[in-house]
């Protein structure tokens, strides 16, 4: 075999052979990552601020402390999107910079979990009255914020998008969904009794949870689609997210407000424990809230993911088997048909004359005895 000259072949190159880093190998990112901090930053400012309002509209005493325990599953909520939302924000930026490190991705992100925490544990301090249970919130919060963040270090960043969009939706539903209560609970019968009280607010929570799981699975479902339409008009070949992710889009509004439960119960069990031991009627508020909320988290992680599965679901094709033959494809021997007769190729080849599909040739001016001798 001749070489050409000048070339040096690949196997007595010194230098070993390094294939190129594909663009497609990279994590995808998580598009708008920017709007969604802002968003959520702003949406913690909103409830820091209508709580302190309430306690501070309130008397000092008894008053403020059961109207902290109530305040207090909103504004943890809102620290774990909040805490999130800036985490994957900055984890974007680290990931153009540096590349796609897992370590520096899991320490950026709970620098900006610390961040938020301190800002929010700070505003509480300054802003709220000096009571027992203002270092309580404060600290919580702060708690909530980083492990919000922690969350958004992992690899698969638009599926952590898709969590923090479709909980910071749902979170802003359930504050609107209060101006619909009244209504709802004299359309399910509530009277003057406590039995239909009682009836009609079970219903009036569940519908809530109900449309609440819908508009999770819905809004993680657009956020996840978006995002690899993105990622196909800068890669062709960027890997498609496979259906765990959606799974896990839907439920994570869910999830994450089953983690805010866990909080509240651990870090503000104190608060819940002083606003108990008012009186026996806010000792069963309490009760009921927490199982309440318990329930809603539970509906809104199943009615979530199905509804993202479902509709992810909906957008995929019939399976095609290898062995299929296309459409457009040639037909097969027996279903070829001459253009000139109506008969297939091999019914035409069994009715032909035995005679001219003889291997022996034959000639227009052969003498007859001689082409038979028998004659």
């Amino acid at each position: 075999m001749t070489k050409q000259p000048g070339r040096v072949p690949a196997a007595e190159s010194d230098e070993p052979a390094v294939e190129p880093t594909s663009p497609s190998s990279q994590p995808l990112p998580a598009p708008g990552a920017a709007v969604l901090a802002l968003l959520a930053l702003g949406w913690l400012a909103a409830m820091l601020w209508s709580t302190r309002e309430a306690i501070n509209s309130a008397a000092a005493g008894v008053t403020a402390i059961s109207l902290s325990a109530f305040a207090l599953p909103g504004v943890i909520s809102a620290a774990l999107v909040a805490g999130a939302a800036v985490a994957l924000a900055g984890g974007n930026q680290l990931a153009r910079r540096y590349g796609d490190w897992a370590t520096l991705r899991f320490a950026g992100a709970i620098g900006a979990g610390m961040v938020v925490g301190l800002a929010a544990a700070v505003a509480i301090n300054l802003t709220y009255f000096d009571t027992s249970t203002t270092n309580v919130i404060a600290g919580t919060t702060a708690a909530a914020a980083i492990i919000g963040s922690a969350l958004a270090g992992a690899r698969t960043a638009p599926a952590i998008g898709a969590v923090v969009t479709a909980a910071l939706g749902t979170l802003i539903f359930v504050v609107a969904f209060s101006q619909a209560r009244d209504p709802l609970f004299d359309l399910f019968g509530a009277g003057d009794s406590q039995e239909s009280l009682v009836n009609a607010a079970k219903w009036v929570s569940r519908t809530e949870s109900l449309v609440a799981g819908l508009l999770a699975g819905l809004l993680a479902f657009g956020y996840l689609t978006w995002a690899r339409r993105r990622a196909v008009r800068r890669d062709p070949e960027a890997p498609a997210l496979r259906w765990p992710a959606y799974l896990v889009a839907g439920a994570g509004p869910g999830l994450l407000l089953l983690l805010a439960e866990v909080i509240i119960r651990i870090g503000g069990r104190s608060l819940l424990d002083l606003a108990s031991a008012l009186s026996d009627a806010d000792a069963v508020a309490q009760t009921s809230l927490g199982t309440s909320r318990v329930d809603n988290g539970i509906w809104v992680l199943f009615v979530g993911a199905l509804t993202a599965l479902i509709a992810f679901g909906r957008t995929l094709g019939p399976a095609h088997a290898d062995d299929d033959v296309p459409a457009d494809g040639p037909s097969p021997v027996a279903d070829q048909v001459d253009p000139e007769d109506d008969k297939p190729g091999y019914a035409k080849a069994f009715d032909a004359d035995p005679a001219e599909t003889s291997d022996a040739p034959e000639t227009s001016d052969a003498d007859p005895a001689k082409a038979n001798p028998a004659r």
